[in-house]
């Protein structure tokens, strides 16, 4: 944890929340503070999208969706994290729209310079491909890591059109660098069709296991949250949510929108169930805001990415005041 007292957000009291820097949360820009311990990024990349375009603009549609937020008290996870812990908008990286191999080059150096053993990685997506350099990122600092995936979709396919970095293949790629502890990592949310049913077989052989959509009909939420606890323990993990996890009528503005999702109170419920997982890494990926009506979309992402500040912090905290021991809220 930083040393200073943390530098928080506008004072909403002050200045209405539509006024002043269009930063997350109208956090602090990273040049604004001596030292951080969560930094949020924007990567605004899409060219690994398979469907509808448009992941580039999900940034920016996150940060000005994220000025409706309260960023004080979190009440369900009981935390205040701007107070807890030193968090910054270290705006975007910039990368190549025309060359994925690149861009994803591109995205793990700049990402190298913001994750660290005591600094954790917010990402605003872009499409999911930019986990991948996250991910390469992130193990450079904590070794292999639990992958909790968030998503519709299985994103361990091995090629789309011929091309082996794309927002349905990234995962596969991670397996195979040796990024990911496969006896920890899970997928929540799978559903829909897809092109074969080997596709499942090669996602258990990469020692993924899965809670379905449909599974949470059957077993609800809280036995959902102890599952996924009972998988990770107490190991390293990276939380990649995809906000095509929620249904079409929750979030309309994706990429690859599949029914019979999430709904964004059984999203919010599981991941506020999480509180205690050594989160090193995070994104929140996949906002199209094109394809909004109504900024439905971006808030979900905005909040979402506020409930892992909570966890983080809330980790970060813990970690400081009490060395193992850490507190788990009631699911």
């Amino acid at each position: 944890m930083v040393a200073h007292t943390p530098i928080g957000p506008v004072d909403a009291t002050k200045v209405p929340r539509y006024a002043g820097l269009g930063t997350f949360a109208r956090l602090p820009q990273i040049d604004a503070v001596p030292d951080y311990d969560i930094a949020v990024v924007g990567v605004p990349f899409d060219g690994g999208t398979s469907f509808r375009p448009g992941a580039r603009f999900g940034p920016s549609a996150i940060r000005e969706a994220s000025r409706l937020l309260r960023p004080g008290y979190h009440v369900e996870l009981d935390c205040t994290p701007v107070e807890s812990a030193q968090i910054v908008d270290a705006g975007d990286i910039a990368c190549t729209p025309y060359d994925n191999q690149e861009a994803v080059a591109q995205i793990e150096r700049a990402a190298d310079e913001f994750v660290g053993k005591d600094k954790t990685v917010i990402a605003l997506g872009g499409d999911h491909t930019i986990a991948l350099p996250l991910l390469r990122s992130t193990a450079k600092v904590h070794g292999p890591v639990a992958l909790l995936h968030f998503d519709a979709h299985l994103d361990t396919w091995d090629t789309y059109f011929d091309q082996p970095i794309t927002h349905g293949t990234m995962f596969r790629r991670a397996f195979e660098e040796g990024l990911l502890i496969e006896d920890r990592s899970m997928h929540v949310g799978i559903r829909g069709p897809v092109y074969d049913q080997d596709d499942f077989l090669r996602d258990h052989e990469f020692g993924f296991q899965i809670i379905r959509s449909t599974d949470l009909d059957e077993i609800g939420v809280p036995a959902a949250i102890q599952r996924v606890k009972d998988r990770i323990g107490q190991t390293p993990v990276y939380l990649s949510i995809d906000i095509d996890v929620l249904d079409p009528a929750f979030a309309p503005g994706t990429g690859t929108p599949e029914m019979g999702g999430l709904h964004s109170r059984e999203l919010l419920r599981m991941l506020r169930g999480l509180s205690g997982l050594n989160i090193v890494g995070a994104d929140v990926v996949e906002v199209a805001p094109a394809y909004d009506h109504a900024d439905t979309t971006a808030l979900a992402a905005a909040t979402v990415v506020f409930d892992i500040m909570g966890l983080i912090a809330n980790r970060q905290t813990a970690a400081v005041s009490e060395p193992g021991e850490y507190a788990v809220v009631s699911s």
